[in-house]
């Protein structure tokens, strides 16, 4: 038989060392990594932080639509639901009292002891007036057997109305799924966009928030509504020389060389525009106060007693498509391949829109994003 020998142990001498020294240190290496610790993420310029911050607005703007969508879904399924169960709890209320009136008749039928009509024939001491009461009887009978019916009738409703609320519930909860989880990828996209963000120095987060007042770059901050407002002289805004405002019967006068607005119901979507100008962007708002980029086309055309959907993927086939050179003030404008921002047009290649957390709602060229259509709504 083979003896089985120990190995012999090499001394950690030469290249054996060497590379245990190196695993050692790629497992601390990794160790750390996994820990969190001692890793260092690679230093940002500027320029890329704005890139990053940029497209996580965009990702995030995404998602606010489809949040946007969810809810409105979510919203009228609970308003069917409501309705349902109101109608079957009028529907059980009207079963109730039907069901009180058979069980009456039902008691005084048990009282009559229910004798063979010919043996209560032979034994009445008044023939006559027993056939007229027999018919009576009769006739009652009839009606009872209708009642039956009908209870039978409001039962299967209820049982077809439960159907369609517990559809309807089903329904509701999948919304809010899909709430919840669009919710959740709008607030990690702005999280990480406020964290790099806070990577920059102040000098470099002036300068960011500076180009954004002056339509460079999607960026907004301090100095957008003051930008805002000078735009606004230079478009004959409603309130200014050469427009009227949301009573006008038109938009911008073409003695200015702006172009007017169709009708008084798109110069007061405009005006109203123009008043929410550094108004804060918030996901989900409509107004008065606050609104994202959607939120603020609904709201500006409900002030003219219009009703546009809530998203944008609805809100460009609210109307009839134009083209970029067809646009006038009022038209609503939409950005980028998935149709997930809008602004409202307002003359001379300019917009009204609400742009990001970082931006206020502001006046901005229209080639700031890539455009991707137009709807003119009335």
């Amino acid at each position: 038989m083979a003896a089985h020998r120990k190995p012999r142990q090499r001394s950690l001498n030469g290249n054996t060392a060497r590379t245990a020294a190196t695993i050692a240190l790629a497992g601390a290496a990794t160790a750390t990594g996994f820990d969190g610790i001692g890793y260092a993420e690679p230093q940002l310029t500027s320029a890329q932080v704005e890139a990053k911050v940029h497209k996580l607005y965009e990702e995030a703007e995404v998602a606010t639509e489809k949040y946007n969508g969810s809810k409105e879904k979510a919203d009228r399924a609970e308003r069917r639901l409501g309705t349902l169960r109101d109608e079957a709890a009028r529907k059980e209320e009207r079963l109730n009292s039907a069901r009180e009136a058979l069980g009456s008749m039902a008691a005084a039928q048990y009282r009559s002891g229910g004798l063979d009509p010919s043996l209560q024939l032979a034994l009445s001491e008044d023939p006559d007036g027993y056939l007229d009461g027999a018919a009576f009887a009769e006739r009652a009978g009839s009606r009872q057997a209708s009642n039956v019916a009908r209870v039978r009738e409001q039962l299967r409703e209820i049982e077809q109305l439960r159907g369609a609320a517990h559809v309807e519930l089903t329904s509701l909860k999948a919304r809010q799924a899909e709430l919840n989880h669009h919710k959740k990828t709008v607030t990690g996209k702005l999280g990480e966009a406020r964290r790099l963000l806070s990577r920059l120095s102040t000098e470099e987060r002036a300068r960011l928030t500076a180009e954004g007042a002056s339509g460079d770059g999607g960026w907004g901050g301090e100095h957008a509504s003051r930008s805002s407002a000078g735009a606004r002289e230079g478009l004959g805004a409603p309130g200014t020389t050469g427009a009227t405002g949301a009573s006008g019967a038109s938009g911008t006068s073409r003695a200015s060389g702006v172009a007017e607005a169709p009708n008084s119901r798109a110069a007061a979507a405009v005006s109203y525009a123009y008043q929410k100008l550094g108004s804060p962007y918030v996901w989900g708002a409509t107004g008065p106060d606050a609104f994202d980029c959607s939120g603020l086309i609904q709201a500006a055309y409900r002030s003219a007693g219009i009703s546009v959907p809530r998203t944008t993927y609805a809100q460009i086939n609210a109307g009839r498509r134009v083209s970029q050179s067809e646009l006038l003030p009022g038209d609503l404008v939409f950005f980028y391949s998935g149709i997930s921002h809008v602004g409202i047009y307002v003359g001379r290649g300019q917009m009204i829109h609400a742009p990001n957390p970082s931006a206020p709602v502001r006046v901005a060229p229209l080639d700031e994003m890539p455009f991707a259509g137009a709807t003119r709504v009335v």
